[in-house]
């Protein structure tokens, strides 16, 4: 039997199928690992080119020097995460991996680095539910003040990442007798996209509880379908797309600074610290935190809850001082 594809049509076919193949491994990784990347490998092109030395492919003597460099205002976490971005692009370029701790040269400058400005992470202050009472009680009856108020509360009471929390739909948000089932398509975590049911009851205090605030939100700006957190501008009109996880940040510094706090201690990831931290406090279990959350380990989990511990049960409290 005589093919139905001819070769014009076959040629065609698999070019489709070679341009689907582009679109699957691009999506391969996160954007925002994917913009990490790029930042960093641009970062040490423009070094390369400033010191005349080859990028690519670059031998492991160039990357022990480049890392050296980096040390002058670079956190071991970010040399490391560049290291990850060149050894990511030599493998594209069919290239061997010149950051690979084989090569005796970057594993002892490196090693020297981390004993030299050590390892230990710097973590943003978590905000607990006395913070969050405060900063409520000064959040404007606008409709900004709306959003702001259910963005904060459901992202607290969610242990939500900001990217989670974004990119939330209204289709995603099932509201029923006990609070609100919200389906997690996809997270830092679940890059697959398997997704996740959180469910987020409603607040014994009105002012603090997150459904409320997330209905007085939608109501007030009109939204039905589409992103659950958008844009406002000053004239009160409501943008159609979603905020970018960047404004997390801002509006939770923003209502910081009006209550007094620091709010260069604060981040967007101070919502998912201090959920963690004020659950661990008032005597929930790490595996009820987990399922909340959806840390796949326990490590950082008890990070906080070891933070949240220092003062219970303190020896110190017992030398009579």
């Amino acid at each position: 039997m005589q093919n139905a594809l001819t070769i014009s049509d076959q040629t065609t076919e698999l070019a489709s199928l070679v341009d689907k193949a582009r679109e699957f491994a691009a999506n391969s990784k996160a954007g925002n690992t994917i913009r990490a990347y790029q930042s960093d490998w641009q970062n040490f092109t423009v070094w390369c080119g400033a010191h005349n030395v080859c990028a690519m492919p670059a031998t492991p003597s160039t990357i022990a020097l480049y890392i050296t460099a980096a040390t002058d205002d670079s956190k071991v976490a970010t040399i490391t995460r560049r290291m990850a971005a060149i050894s990511k692009a030599h493998q594209a370029a069919g290239h061997e991996s010149p950051c690979a701790m084989k090569h005796a040269v970057v594993k002892e400058v490196l090693d020297g680095i981390r004993r030299t400005k050590g390892t230990a992470q710097t973590f943003k202050a978590a905000l607990l539910t006395n913070d969050l009472r405060t900063l409520m009680a000064s959040v404007p009856d606008s409709l900004i003040g709306k959003r702001d108020a259910a963005l904060l509360l459901m992202g607290f009471a969610g242990g939500f990442r900001r990217s989670e929390l974004v990119a939330l739909t209204v289709a995603d948000v099932d509201f029923c007798d006990d609070g609100a089932k919200v389906s997690l398509r996809r997270s830092k975590t679940d890059q697959q996209g398997q997704g996740r049911i959180v469910g987020i009851p409603y607040g014994s205090n009105p002012q603090l509880c997150p459904i409320r605030s997330l209905r007085h939100w939608l109501n007030a700006a009109g939204i039905v379908d589409g992103p659950l957190f958008r844009s406002v501008d000053r004239h009160g009109n409501v943008g159609a797309s979603a905020l970018t996880d960047q404004m997390v940040a801002k509006v939770l510094k923003r209502h910081c600074g009006v209550i007094g706090l620091d709010a260069s201690v604060f981040a967007a990831h101070s919502l998912r610290a201090g959920m963690v931290t004020q659950a661990s406090i008032n005597g929930a279990t790490e595996r009820s935190i987990m399922k909340q959350t959806g840390h796949k380990s326990t490590a950082m989990v008890r990070r906080y809850i070891r933070d949240a511990e220092l003062f219970r049960d303190n020896a110190a409290g017992r030398l009579g001082l």
